[in-house]
């Protein structure tokens, strides 16, 4: 079979979630299947360094680049259903879409089309009115609707789905999501921890948040459990957890301004560190480094961060909704995001347990290496092969 697959997601250049899957996923799907033949179609108006060297040892993968504005190229498809990228391509059996985004197809090609999640139904009001305006016009709903098979990450998205778009169980297939095998225990004489610990003036203990700097991943809450745990430790004398600063690394989001005041009016802000950007090569040292990691999100399609940092033998908190329940299982503390006393409390048991935060360390790192990107494109293999 001839495979389309739509990699206008690396544009960007940047590596959110969406780029992280599309990398881990097709590159284990390409090391695994010799037979079939792949075509990535990618469009980008502006001259990008977009690396896709990763795809130079697979002989059955080529790309097709094209150089249309996205706006004009977007419009047509929306508008006129035109230019069908499968002819764009050279054709294809199955078209592949591992985001939503604005297309046309043929009726003879195969769609399967990927849904990270539903944030933008559920939590409208913590996108920009653009992002409003670009989900209006994109109609996911309709594309849904439209496709032939439905990839959802996690049992929490495919119900999701089901709910909000009225699609029924049958076209929906859950493969969850790997991780990379770089997030792992390293050494802690690895000279690549002192080097990552000196480039971001990393403390020697401390709390970490590492995710999109965006009040959808509730930091107000983390800074304000990190006040009480503060204001706990001096109350009880307690010099050792009075060292332990705080540290929010990721890059802004949408008004991620409301974060950095919470910070700035802390009484303990002289102990709240902000990275905001962490190079990918240097994440999982970040994560090594942290004595808690902490993710109290409001709402997730999957959450890569808590799973990392699970990978890396960091006791994790996280929320108790959405798919992080079925994603971290038994190897984190699950918290109501609602409740900064109970952030407050797990941080306090964690950092003064030895044993109960070995026992989550041990159980992170089983539950880690339950999710492996081979897993889930093996499961895609078996998918498209139906066809």
């Amino acid at each position: 079979m001839r495979i389309g697959i739509d990699v206008r997601c690396f544009a960007d250049g940047r590596r959110t979630g969406v780029e992280e899957y599309a990398l881990g996923f097709l590159d284990n799907i390409f090391q695994m299947d010799t037979r079939n033949e792949y075509v990535l179609f990618f469009n980008s108006f502006k001259k990008r360094k977009v690396d896709f060297s990763w795809t130079d040892k697979y002989p059955n993968v080529t790309i097709k680049k094209f150089n249309y504005p996205n706006k004009i190229l977007n419009l047509f498809f929306w508008y006129l259903n035109w230019p069908k990228i499968d002819r764009m391509v050279g054709g294809a059996d199955i078209f592949f879409m591992p985001n939503i985004n604005f297309y046309s197809v043929s009726e003879k090609t195969k769609l399967i089309l990927t849904v990270h999640d539903l944030s933008y139904e559920r939590y409208a009001k913590t996108f920009s009115w653009k992002r409003r305006i670009w989900h209006f016009f994109v109609n996911p709903q309709k594309m849904c609707k439209k496709a032939d098979a439905i990839i959802s990450i996690s049992h929490s998205t495919a119900q999701d789905i089901m709910d909000l778009f009225g699609i029924g169980k049958g076209k929906i297939r859950i493969i969850y999501n790997g991780i990379s095998d770089k997030f792992k225990l390293l050494d802690r004489n690895n000279p690549d921890l002192i080097k990552a610990k000196e480039r971001y003036n990393l403390p020697y203990k401390f709390i970490l948040y590492l995710g999109t700097i965006e009040p959808r991943k509730n930091i107000v809450s983390v800074v304000r459990a990190y006040n009480k745990l503060q204001k706990n430790a001096i109350k009880e004398g307690n010099e050792e957890m009075q060292k332990i600063k705080l540290v929010i690394a990721g890059s802004e989001g949408w008004l991620g301004e409301s974060i950095f005041d919470e910070i700035r009016k802390s009484k303990y802000a002289k102990n709240i560190i902000v990275a905001k950007f962490i190079k990918e090569e240097d994440k999982e040292c970040v994560l090594n480094l942290a004595s808690l990691f902490v993710y109290p999100s409001f709402f997730e399609g999957f959450g890569f961060p808590p799973l990392e940092a699970m990978a890396c033998g960091t006791p994790t908190i996280t929320s108790n909704n959405s798919s992080l329940p079925e994603v971290v299982g038994n190897g984190a503390i699950m918290i109501d995001p609602d409740k900064p006393d109970e952030i407050f409390c797990a941080m306090r048991e964690v950092i003064k347990n030895n044993d109960f935060r070995n026992d989550l360390v041990s159980r992170g790192a089983l539950q880690a290496k339950k999710f492996t990107w081979k897993k889930s494109a093996g499961e895609f293999l078996k998918m498209i092969n139906k066809y």
